[in-house]
């Protein structure tokens, strides 16, 4: 590729990952960005989708928050999901309600980055088969299952937990069925409205074997009472070495579930009509220590880190991910090996992220084995603890929940080049940086652990 010719980019993946991508990218100036979604209609598959501080801040970097509305989180209550007694509570934020989280539509989150996403970008029906190196100074090759080959410059894997391109590229790298079983439907909020519990706070309610979620997922100032939906999610937990049913399942539609919770929550379920629930069989693997290979390829969001639950805050990581991929790309044109060195600056930010987020869960995985000699009822009386403790996740972890994807880059600027300059660097960002009007106000008290 001549320094005069355009940057020829592909992004595998046409989710929040691909699309957030797609949109910063295309910013650039002699670029030609193209997502290739192997669905052949975009339609997120789920219910509801967290947006907090991290994902409201890159969301408005994206030109797209405004276009994303639900339920404002104000408070999150846990409950013995067997009695309903409630164990904790958490609070929200002390952020201008705007930047607080809400529980929305995966769908309307989806609808609202699509918006920002230039005409022509996106091509439907292109499912990837194989990804090929071409060698030194060469792009890559991409063969689709419909035959169609295409080469690239640079080939952005956003293209989830099952990714094809990380298969290409690590090939030994593997993802394993988890045990986590989870069904997720959304039904009319009108119909259990009667439950205070249910309707008007978001809620977690913790069984033996797993937990169920419900929260709204509209905000009533926009939708009435007969267009609110409300979000419930049940996980089960089994034990991968004995459940023998092979683990493929993605979305796809099952049966009404009835599991011994308290009977608010089983009031709740049973409003549910036969069929809209899917099911989702959870899948992780290792970190991977690269989040790039041949310096030509460029792993985002669960494509980077195979995670069956991810804070939260999968929609930030994946949006941030190409956020500063584009900023890494932009900041390196016009060197000698401008994409090897992008490639570089975004693992050089992203990886170590997400090595801190492996080590934690880690850590929560060994408090989990320490209880299992127990019997089942004193593990879920110790489960019950373990809940309690961890309460206030988000601000024991505000390097996660209150991440501001903007300073990480200036810093990462002033490091490498000292403030003056990172001054003359952060011209984008800053630009870039101007949100809602309220979000001014917050952003300089905001401290973040990059």
């Amino acid at each position: 590729m001549s320094s005069s010719s355009p940057l020829r980019i592909a992004i595998i993946g046409g989710g929040p990952a691909g699309l957030g991508a797609a949109i910063a990218l295309s910013e650039l100036p002699n670029v030609e960005v193209k997502v290739y979604e192997k669905a052949k209609e975009l339609c997120e598959v789920g219910a509801g989708i967290r947006i907090g501080f991290n994902c409201w801040r890159v969301l408005g970097l994206l030109g797209a928050d405004e276009g994303v509305r639900g339920h404002h989180k104000v408070k999150v209550n846990h409950r013995n999901g067997l009695t309903g007694a409630l164990v904790g509570s958490t609070n929200a934020q002390d952020l201008p309600k705007r930047l607080q989280p809400h529980r929305v539509r995966r769908r309307r989150l989806q609808a609202a980055l699509l918006a920002q996403v230039k005409p022509g970008v996106i091509r439907l029906g292109k499912a990837l088969n194989s990804v090929e190196d071409l060698g030194e100074g060469k792009g890559v090759k991409l063969v689709f299952e419909d035959g169609e080959v295409t080469e690239a410059d640079l080939v952005v894997g956003g293209d989830g937990i099952r990714s094809v391109v990380r298969d290409a590229v690590y090939p030994d790298h593997t993802t394993r069925y988890t045990g986590t079983i989870i069904w997720r439907t959304l039904i009319p909020w009108s119909k259990v409205k009667h439950l205070p519990e249910i309707a008007e706070t978001t809620a977690w309610w913790y069984g033996k074997d797993g937990h169920e979620y419900t929260s709204p997922v509209d905000d009533p100032e926009e939708l009435c009472d007969a267009e609110r939906m409300l979000e419930i999610s049940c996980r089960n937990l089994l034990d991968p070495a004995t459940d023998l049913t092979k683990r493929f399942n993605w979305g796809v539609p099952a049966t009404n579930e009835r599991v011994d919770y308290d009977p608010q929550v089983r009031e709740a379920m049973a409003v549910a009509p036969e069929g809209t629930w899917r099911e989702f069989s959870a899948f992780a693997g290792a970190r991977l220590d690269k989040l790039t290979a041949w310096d030509k390829v460029v792993l985002l969001g669960d494509a980077s880190h195979p995670l069956s639950g991810a804070f939260g805050s999968r929609a930030a990581f994946a949006l941030e991910d190409g956020w500063i991929l584009a900023r890494a790309i932009e900041y390196t044109r016009g060197s000698t090996h401008a994409l090897r060195d992008a490639l570089k600056i975004f693992d050089e930010i992203r990886s170590p992220y997400y090595m801190r987020m492996y080590e934690f869960l880690d850590e929560q995985k060994g408090k989990a084995q320490a209880v299992k000699h127990l019997s089942p009822d004193q593990r879920f009386e110790a489960a019950l603890k373990l809940r309690a403790d961890g309460l206030n996740m988000e601000s024991k972890m505000p390097w996660i929940y209150m991440n501001d994807i903007v300073k990480v880059w200036e810093q990462w600027i002033a490091e490498h080049e000292g403030p003056s300059r990172s001054n003359d660097r952060g011209s984008i960002a800053k630009q870039d940086s101007v949100l809602l009007d309220d979000r001014r106000a917050v952003t300089a008290e905001v401290s973040v652990t990059a």
